[in-house]
This record gives structure tokens, C-alpha cells and sequence, in this order.
């Protein structure tokens, strides 16, 4: 009798491990930016082999976490899944955190910007809830604000922490629909799905807070907040890597040449009535201006060579390194100042 349970038990987690490689490729791969995705490279050892643990299930040895909540599944003897699940509860950030991202990216946009990223963030928003392909979303703040993917890499973990604490059992490994399919069979005492649940609308009020905070506080360029010329999309790693590599071949040109666009510079620090007074030091551009807040960062950054841009109240300084002396006498040009 236990030699007939035994092979029940495997058969059924062959086919559950079948039914995961068909169903979950679509998700890994449509919309993904990154046909190699490396980081499948990180966890899946921890699915399975050893270094997600060992479970003896019905006189049989799993290895891997998600092996061993197959057989858990599988098995009717056991009334709750083990903490084996707790590597596949990546989903909270995908199906809610990444959602209340999307929320405070729409709401700390500029007005006239908003019509036009809620047509972006919805559909990237709900592609993340219900299949948890979430490549989009991450793309569009990991290299214009890092600090953003550090807060979600953060509370994405303390999510699975929290989750562990709680005792919740649920299977949640990418989206809203992976979530039915798993837990919904199984019953609330196997899973307590619900917990996940609550859990994940924490994580949503979190993710919103504390992303509309970092964007507001530190003025971050996200959907909606572009300086002007700057293309309002989700951008893709790709893109990034063309797009800086395009902005770097400029810089060098333009350095070899020696060009000094003082008129764009000029223009980008809010145009000669909003320039006050004018300095330098070895790196430095250092002015004083009107209004700090209608200088373009990244207009400085991309299209005249600066390496930084630093403001604080009426002051602004612009790092352009060892060809300073050019930039000053330039702008001094530009601005009738060179007598």
C-alpha cells in the first residue's frame, strides 16, 4: 500500500513539473527584454537541487524547494505546506508592489504628462499583476533612478520575510494567475492563501509611499517627469545601452573638436534672464540663478558633456572636468560677459 502511494506521488508531480515547463516559459519570455535572462541563473538552483533543501515525502528524497511542495501538493496526507514555498513568493511584488510603483509614478507625473503615461503604466501594470512579467515596469525607472530598484529589490525581499513570519503557505511565483491555478485547489488550510493576500495589499500601500517619496524628494526623472526633448516610454535594456552609447560617441566627438555648445548650455540653465552671476572652479561651472527648478539636468548631461548636475536652492553647479576653462570662457561668451 505505501509502495502504491509512493508511485501516486510521483506520477502526479511529473505532470505538475510538465505542466509548469509549458505554462510558465510564455511568462518568463513575452515582454521580456532579455532573451539570455540571467537571473534565472540566481534562483533556479534553489528550485531544484540541493541548495533549496532536501524533504523526505512519502519514502521518497525531494530535492529543491519546488520539488518538494510538488510532492506536498500532490501528497493528500499532508495538511499544509512546508516553508519550502516561501522561494516562489516572488509574485507579492509582481501582482502588488510593482502595481502601487505604477500608481505613484502616475501620480507624481506632471498634469499634462499623466493622460499620456496612464496609457504606458496600465497595460504594463496589469501585464504584472496577471502574468508577473514585470521587465517593462523595472526597465523604466532601473537606470534613469537606481535608487528606486534598490527600495524594490528591499521590500520585494522583506515581503517573502514577512510572508515566512506569517506562516503563509501560498504558491505565488509570478502573477495573479499562477495564484488561482496553485492555491484555489488546494484549499485555504493547505495554503492560507489569504494571508498572501493581505500581505501583498501591504506591500501595494508600501511600494506607492515610499516610490512617490524617493521621486519627489530627489526630483527622479521616472514616466511623466522627463525634462523637455526627453521621450516619454518603458524603456528596454537594449534601448538604454544604444541610447548612452550614441550620448558618449557625442561627448567624444564633440571634446576632440573642441565644440562648446555655449548656447545650449545657455539654454538648458534657463536662458540668460534666469543666469544671475557666473564661476568656475577646476571641474566646476558654478552659477546663481533664478529658479533651480527649470534647469534641465539631463539636457546638461546628455547633449553638452556634463558629467553631473548639482542644485541646491539658487545654486547650480554643472561638472565638466578638465575642459572647464572652455566651458566658462564659452558661456561667458554666450552671455556677453567675455569684456
Amino acid at each position: 500500500m505505501g509502495g502504491e502511494n509512493t508511485e501516486y506521488g510521483a506520477d502526479q508531480i511529473q505532470i505538475l513539473e510538465g505542466l509548469e515547463a509549458v505554462r510558465k516559459r510564455p511568462g518568463m519570455y513575452i515582454g521580456s527584454t532579455s532573451s539570455r535572462g540571467l537571473h534565472h541563473l540566481v534562483y533556479t538552483p534553489f528550485l531544484y537541487t540541493k541548495l533549496g533543501g532536501t524533504e523526505q515525502i512519502a519514502g521518497q528524497v525531494y530535492e529543491g524547494c519546488r520539488n518538494i511542495y510538488y510532492a506536498e501538493m500532490a501528497d493528500p496526507s499532508i495538511p499544509i505546506l512546508s516553508s519550502s514555498v516561501v522561494w516562489d513568493a516572488r509574485g507579492l511584488s509582481k501582482m502588488f508592489g510593482l502595481v502601487g510603483a505604477c500608481l505613484a509614478m502616475y501620480h507624481t507625473a506632471r498634469p499634462e504628462n499623466r493622460q499620456k503615461i496612464k496609457a504606458i503604466l496600465i497595460p504594463a501594470a496589469f501585464t504584472s499583476f496577471i502574468a508577473g512579467v514585470t521587465e517593462p515596469i523595472e526597465f523604466s525607472f532601473l537606470f534613469v533612478a537606481p535608487i528606486l530598484f534598490v527600495a524594490h529589490a528591499v521590500l520585494s525581499g522583506l515581503g517573502m520575510v514577512v510572508f515566512n513570519i506569517l506562516n503563509c503557505r501560498a504558491i505565488g511565483p509570478n502573477g495573479f494567475i499562477d495564484f488561482l491555478l496553485y492555491n484555489i485547489p488546494l484549499g485555504i488550510g493547505k495554503t492560507h492563501w489569504p494571508i498572501y493576500l493581505l500581505i501583498g495589499v501591504a506591500e501595494f500601500v508600501i511600494y506607492y509611499f515610499l516610490f512617490r517619496f524617493l521621486i519627489t524628494k530627489l526630483n527622479l526623472k521616472t514616466l511623466g517627469r522627463e525634462d523637455n526633448g526627453m521621450e516619454m516610454k518603458l524603456h528596454t535594456k537594449a534601448e538604454y545601452k544604444e541610447k548612452t552609447a550614441k550620448a558618449s560617441t557625442e561627448k567624444t566627438a564633440a571634446s576632440e573638436k573642441g565644440e562648446i555648445n555655449a548656447k545650449l548650455i545657455v539654454e538648458a540653465l534657463g536662458g540668460p534672464d534666469n543666469i544671475e552671476k557666473v564661476d568656475n572652479c577646476f571641474t566646476r561651472l558654478r552659477l546663481i540663478v533664478k529658479d533651480s527648478s527649470i534647469v534641465k539636468d539631463e539636457v546638461l548631461k546628455q547633449k553638452t558633456g556634463a558629467a553631473g548636475v548639482f542644485k541646491k536652492n539658487e545654486t547650480v553647479q554643472v561638472v565638466y572636468g578638465l575642459q572647464i576653462n572652455q566651458v566658462r570662457k564659452a558661456v561667458d561668451k554666450e552671455l556677453g560677459l567675455d569684456q
